[in-house]
């Protein structure tokens, strides 16, 4: 069986997140895990090493963005998709073609674009 490829979701947003793991899930060959705090999210990077994270920026305890790029170059390998419905200012990442930013709300159209391949 081919590796399974990891996605951690830090998102607050219940909905949003079991329908980003509904959509994953039904492909097969994604296996999804939810965090809905910052700091649960930041421990559950180290312990997994995702693929793929998807990062919001407004969580209750504080602003995901500015982890990005602590994420990013402690990471390399984990491509990350920040996500926001405002428009702040992306940070400075260390590699460029390693992230994304992804507006709210998401369409499944953008994600077979950007992941179909992945």
């Amino acid at each position: 069986m081919p590796h399974k490829k990891k996605i951690l979701i830090i998102d607050d947003e219940t909905d949003l997140c079991l329908l980003l793991k509904d959509y994953f899930t039904r492909k097969k060959n994604y296996e999804v895990t939810l965090s809905h705090s910052l700091a649960d999210g930041i421990s559950l990077v180290s312990a997994i090493k995702p693929d793929i994270l998807f990062l919001d920026n407004n969580l209750p305890d504080d602003e995901g963005w500015k982890e990005a790029p602590g994420i990013a170059t402690d990471n390399p390998q984990t491509y990350i998709v920040l996500v926001s419905a405002y428009h702040p200012s992306v940070p400075s990442m260390p590699v460029a073609d390693m992230f994304r930013v992804i507006e709210k709300p998401i369409s499944f159209s953008d994600l077979d674009a950007q992941f179909g391949t992945f």
